[in-house]
């Protein structure tokens, strides 16, 4: 879902309506619109095969517990039939007590066989349903985790994470209980029907007459709850996805004071979630009435017709109660049986959305073929290339560009000159549209993008910090370092000060994006972690932009031996950070203006020099 702000006005005292329209003009929906298709069982039959594994571990004991739990059931309504004619108004001979009680207890005996297989199935199927729920949500994780960066510049992490969370969960129910469910209540009633018409095929065919009238009715309102349910995900997830939002910008819209406008832009998209719950449910609901009013008419039937039946001599009193027994749970399966068609279409509707990710293709992979880089020297080359974001919007004109191995290359230039663009490419998060990038003279495209990213180290201006300690944080470079050689990295970048002088020291536990933290903190970490990965190449994407200047100073040696011996790109905007450099590389509008070092283009009265000038004039 790609979210396309337009700018926002004030809500004052428009109603509801207002608000919902100025709710659908400010925000296009572009991901999570309602998937409107025709029931597709060849994705029902995928989300079963998530069952598969453990079919034969656990299934048969499951319908071993089921088949006896329904035997016993059916039985009941039998022996009252033989406790009504034989033991407490037979019609030859007087009531028998000891009849009654040996019934009774069997009664008894039945009921608790039901009891105790119900409490295994139960069991059984609760273990089944989450193994299923764990492989599937395992499943959709592992993949958004090799997903492109496209993928998530068109959606917000909203959108993400309510697939993953609700979406996952919204089939627990099912997997657990429904599809157990299902096969008692087919079984069941493939019994009830045999048993009714042995008892009385006459009585039997006219009581079932009206199920067809029910199916009929009930089909009309499928469609609708289907769709109804998808609306329901939908809503969820924009809710999700602003709510991220607005937790992530909280500074800045205390800032602005605009936390009445975001309470009241809120309640308009709870109060749109809320009416399409109440509209799927109330669809939903329209089930058991149908049932109740179709039952009533069977139960008519039956007391109008078994009278008749029974005066005829053709059924008798104990008859009749085992039949109107039978009766009653013959309704019992098929108001869960719709029930259940209910739910499948509420996780329909979910699957739909997890499978949309499933089947999403990373842009970029490993290409046939691709083998494994060796241990780059780091020699780089830029050859006619030419990238799009978007078609027909270039943000690279047909680069070319020279990296020696070891030298350090400075990018500046404008906002969106293609700076960033040039170091995503390096570790191929996107594919280009023409040329050739290749490093150590290999086409990157050719080796894959494990063996490629592993030894290239990037720091970003925002850089992330994981809920976790300093430790585990800065280890996160190289997970098989030691203790030594996490407390070496901190020092060489200054950082073992300030991380001494911390409560907990390295074991400071850090809440998420170390909100403790200082930015200044936050990226001598991020240098920490960099140096312990000791990448072949190294990335510097405005990495000292929130440091202070003293601060600055104390990590320069620091950076001189870090990045000595490796190839260095390094984005900034400041010129201490930058005029040590190898090569200045000056971008405009994606295309390169000048290259040379800082001697070379402060001698020139070119753009570089323009920049220099700007930012002197602002200091």
């Amino acid at each position: 879902m790609k979210l396309e702000a337009k700018p926002m006005t004030a809500t004052g005292a428009k109603n509801k309506a207002a608000e919902q329209q100025e709710l659908d003009e400010r925000f296009v929906y572009k991901d999570d619109d309602v998937i409107d298709k025709a029931f597709d069982w060849k994705q029902f039959t995928r989300l079963f095969g998530y069952m598969k594994p453990y079919a034969k571990q656990m299934l048969p004991l499951v319908s071993i517990m089921m088949i006896l739990g329904t035997i016993t059931k059916l039985t009941v309504p039998f022996l009252t039939s033989l406790a009504i004619d034989r033991a407490i108004a037979p019609k030859v001979g007087n009531p028998s007590l000891s009849l009654l009680y040996s019934l009774t207890a069997g009664v008894i005996v039945l009921y608790l066989i039901q009891w105790i297989a119900g409490v295994y199935r139960i069991k059984y199927t609760n273990i089944i349903g989450q193994r299923v729920i764990y492989d599937l949500r395992s499943d959709l994780f592992k993949h958004i985790q090799k997903l492109s960066f496209n993928f998530f510049d068109k959606r917000p992490a909203g959108s993400v994470l309510v697939r993953v969370t609700n979406d996952i969960n919204s089939l627990q129910d099912l997997f657990t209980n429904g599809v157990v469910n299902l096969m008692i209540d087919c079984v069941q009633l493939m019994g009830i029907t045999i048993i009714l018409l042995v008892i009385n095929w006459k009585l039997g065919l006219a009581v079932m007459v009206t199920v067809p009238i029910m199916f009929f009715v009930s089909t009309k309102l499928r469609q609708k709850i289907r769709i109804a349910w998808q609306d329901v995900r939908m809503k969820n997830s924009r809710i999700n996805s602003h709510l991220n939002e607005s937790i992530q910008g909280i500074r800045v819209t205390q800032a602005y004071t605009q936390e009445q406008e975001n309470m009241n832009y809120f309640d308009v998209m709870n109060t749109d979630s809320k009416k399409s719950w109440n509209k799927a449910s109330a669809m939903n609901q329209a089930f058991g009435p149908i049932i109740e009013v179709t039952g009533g008419f069977g139960t008519m039937i039956l007391f109008w017709l078994g009278a008749y039946l029974i005066q005829s001599g053709e059924l008798t009193v104990g008859m009749l109660v085992a039949f109107s027994s039978y009766v009653s749970n013959f309704w019992d399966p098929i108001n869960r049986l719709g029930q259940m068609y209910n739910q499948l279409l509420v996780a329909m509707a979910s699957s739909e959305r997890i499978f949309e990710y499933l089947d999403e293709q990373p842009a970029v992979q490993d290409n046939p073929g691709a083998k494994p880089m060796g241990t780059i020297r780091g020699d780089i080359n830029f050859e006619k290339v030419i990238f799009e974001y978007e078609k027909g919007r270039a943000a690279l004109k047909g680069i070319d560009l020279d990296v020696k191995a070891g030298q350090s290359i400075a990018l500046v230039g404008h906002t969106g000159s293609g700076k960033s663009t040039i170091i995503n490419l390096i570790g191929r998060f996107y594919d280009i549209k023409s040329g050739r990038i290749t490093i150590d003279g290999e086409d990157i495209r050719g080796v894959t993008l494990d063996s490629l990213r592993r030894q290239i180290g990037i720091v970003l201006q925002d850089t992330f910090i994981f809920s976790g300690t300093i430790r585990d944080n800065i280890r996160f470079g190289r997970l098989e370092a030691t203790d030594e050689e996490v407390e070496n990295a901190a020092k060489a970048v200054d950082a073992h000060d300030f991380i001494m002088k911390l409560p907990g020291g390295y074991e400071t536990e850090v809440e998420e994006r170390g909100s403790a933290l200082s930015m200044g903190q936050r990226q001598l970490l991020s240098f920490a972690r960099a140096l312990l990965a000791n990448p072949r190449i190294l990335i510097l994407d405005e990495a000292t932009a929130s440091i202070d200047t003293e601060t600055e100073l104390k990590i320069q040696e620091a950076l001189k031996i870090l990045l000595q011996g490796r190839t260095s790109f390094i984005v900034a905007h400041r010129l201490s950070t930058i005029r040590h450099a190898d090569k200045i590389v000056v971008l405009d509008h994606g295309e390169i203006k000048e290259e040379g070092n800082h001697h070379e283009l402060t001698s020139r009265d070119g753009v570089y020099n323009g920049l220099i000038e700007a930012q002197f004039r602002f200091l």
